[in-house]
């Protein structure tokens, strides 16, 4: 999803998403690049490269010396982090890391079949099945994400070997689905958004058009994954092809207005969607997406950012079903869910979209990750019970500490793409307007546009005041993202005020910058209690903290090892202490005035509960799990 312009334009510095970035180039790329070649200790198994070893040996003699192992999926793993590096090595260059990456291109291009087909599953395990199970098997998947990081390896390298296998892939789609006319749409969506991207990278319409054809014929024929299982005989995951609002095919994608299913899938395809209105002009495309978007984010999105709140297939459920301590809200979705966010800003400028990339990206994508960078969680509960979570039949995805790896492992490194493109989130350049979605500490270069740069000095997300420094005379229109949550923001150009324009979320300066100016935009970070809609249930009487974009949750760590005995005093102060630098790598913590029960040993009593007066400390939702095994709770119980 990332824009090489914007990447190559800016750097971060030292502050919070730049020790991310740091973090992914020292420790992410390489710790998952072992993950993916099976050489950490203890960690589940990828067998990623063996993969593709197994798929050319087998092309080159016909045979090969072992059985295929993971995922039908597996190839995205690759894929994904070959996109990572291929961020990390545009703003900061390593021979080293670049010379291992050719090899595992140049390996991927060995295992490519004449004709241009490319996936290690069916030319290892079942080459007759090819193409037969779109429903399930994922292949046009696995090409939109390589395809994704060939463009991005392309752009960022200027190496082009990667490139072309994936063209010719892409090629050998459009002959099959375009060219020869056969049926079909992918089980799960994801290579719509990969071919517009190469369309922009090539200029070669016939991929946008095969991105449009996959979008246009979706739901239109809603038998077709029926009577696919019908004549292909054999499953992956033994999905009912009768689901179709699970796999988003229930009707034509102009026609929806609601999101089901699967949330990655729904939330690729809303992508691919709103790129596709943007490039065509297409408004009922764009109605449909603006729809989607206003369900999901008003209806079926957790305070944290997290989408998709059923175990059973990774899915949405119901309007306003939003448990926490079974929670879903995969680290995939809402990454698509900030790709999703990014392109409906690019179709209308509106902060809603840049206030819900925040939010999912300082709660729920950065929770994903141990702090130190080597572990990870696939699902992002908004509660942690030691010994049911992970434990109990009804609790198995919700684990109470990250692991090393997975033997599903989709998100560490969609989350390692994500952070080394930031810039492409953070900032939009139009015309003659440039537009500061998230405040990521760092110099914007804008000296071929408008003859100088751009400084944003922060602390953010722990101090409240953005400073955008002018290294020149510069004639722009800056446009400062204004967050939902900031009910008083105050602008000053060199500590006086300044006339601007508040449109849609964003505060628009339109002035002649001069050299040395220094423009400060002071945002509310008082602490805000949230209240749930009384259609959530898991919410009901409860109160979520939040500073800044940052939710809060109450760990045991802090609190005498127990939180689900706690309640907040409505009346009660809550309190930003001092940052902290040395507690979880640098934090604020909050305290709250609240009561703790005085529990017992009986499941229920007769007697009213004691409850005593006592402070509650909370820390941000992305540190949980940090310290050994610990309850954890966001929704807190609320009295007067």
């Amino acid at each position: 999803m990332a824009d090489l312009n914007l990447i190559k334009r800016f750097s971060a510095d030292s502050g919070f998403l730049g020790r991310y970035q740091s973090l992914a180039r020292e420790v992410v790329i390489p710790y998952q690049e072992k993950a993916l070649r099976d050489e950490i200790e203890g960690a589940e198994k990828s067998r990623c490269i063996e993969n593709f070893r197994m798929a050319a040996e087998k092309l080159r003699t016909g045979t090969c010396d072992g059985e295929f192992y993971g995922m039908v999926f597996q190839d995205s793993d690759v894929a994904k982090w070959l996109e990572a590096a291929a961020y990390s090595l545009a703003i900061h260059p390593d021979p080293a890391l670049e010379q291992r990456c050719d090899a595992v291109i140049s390996l991927i291009s060995s295992a490519q079949h004449p004709d241009g087909y490319l996936n290690t599953y069916f030319t290892v395990k079942s080459p007759e099945r090819r193409w037969t199970n779109l429903c399930e098997a994922h292949e046009l998947y696995c090409a939109g994400h390589l395809i994704e990081a060939a463009v991005a390896y392309a752009e960022c390298t200027g190496k082009t070997e990667f490139l072309a296998v994936m063209c010719r892939m892409a090629d050998h789609i459009y002959e099959r689905f375009i060219t020869n006319g056969t049926p079909g749409y992918p089980g799960h969506p994801e290579i719509e958004l990969a071919l517009m991207r190469l369309y922009r990278c090539t200029n070669e319409e016939k991929y946008k058009e095969l991105a449009l054809h996959f979008i246009n014929v979706r739901g239109v024929d809603t038998e077709y994954y029926i009577r696919e299982r019908e004549i292909c005989g054999w499953t992956v995951w033994g999905n009912n092809p009768h689901d179709r609002e699970y796999m988003q095919c229930h009707r034509p994608v102009r026609e929806q207005d609601t999101a089901t299913g699967h949330a990655v899938r729904a939330a690729y395809l809303y992508t691919g969607m709103a790129d596709a209105a943007y490039t065509t002009n297409d408004k009922t495309l764009r109605d449909a997406c603006k729809r989607l978007w206003k369900n999901i984010t008003q209806k079926q999105m957790y305070i944290t950012g997290g989408i998709g709140s059923a175990y059973e297939g990774e899915a949405f459920t119901k309007n306003y079903h939003l448990p926490n301590d079974t929670a879903y809200s995969e680290t995939c979705a809402s990454i698509a869910l900030i790709f999703f966010a990014r392109q409906l800003l690019r179709l209308e400028k509106n902060g809603e979209y840049g206030d819900v990339m925040e939010r999912a990206l300082y709660n729920c994508v950065l929770a994903s990750m141990q702090l130190d960078g080597t572990k990870f969680l696939y699902v992002n509960p908004l509660e942690i019970l030691p010994g049911i979570s992970g434990v109990a039949k009804t609790h198995p995805h919700t684990l109470p500490q990250r692991p090393k790896w997975f033997a599903c492992a989709c998100c560490p490194p969609n989350a390692a793409r994500l952070l080394t493109s930031i810039a492409e989130y953070a900032w939009m350049i139009e015309e003659r307007t440039v537009y500061s979605n998230l405040f990521v500490s760092g110099t914007l270069d804008l000296c071929d546009l408008f003859g100088g740069t751009i400084t944003l000095q922060t602390g953010y997300p722990y101090e409240n005041t953005l400073r955008y420094c002018f290294d020149a005379d510069m004639e722009l229109t800056l446009a400062v993202r204004t967050p939902d949550w900031s009910i008083q923001t105050e602008l000053l150009l060199n500590g006086k005020p300044v006339e601007y324009e508040i449109r849609n979320g964003f505060a628009y300066i339109h002035t002649a910058f001069a050299k040395n100016d220094v423009l400060s935009v002071t945002l509310d970070f008082s602490v805000k209690r949230i209240y749930a809609n009384a259609n959530v249930s898991a919410d009901s009487g409860k109160t979520a903290i939040q500073r800044g974009p940052l939710v809060y949750c109450a760990e045991g760590a802090d609190n005498d090892g127990s939180v689900l005995d706690l309640r907040i005093r409505q009346s009660g102060q809550i309190t930003a202490q001092p940052y902290s630098p040395d507690l979880l790598h640098g934090i604020v913590p909050l305290t709250a005035a609240g009561e703790r029960m005085m529990n017992t040993d009986a499941l229920y009593t007769y007697t009213a509960p004691e409850w005593i007066p006592c402070e509650i400390t909370l820390i941000p939702y992305y540190a949980w799990g940090n310290r050994d095994l610990h309850q954890m709770r966001v929704w807190i119980p609320e009295t007067k």
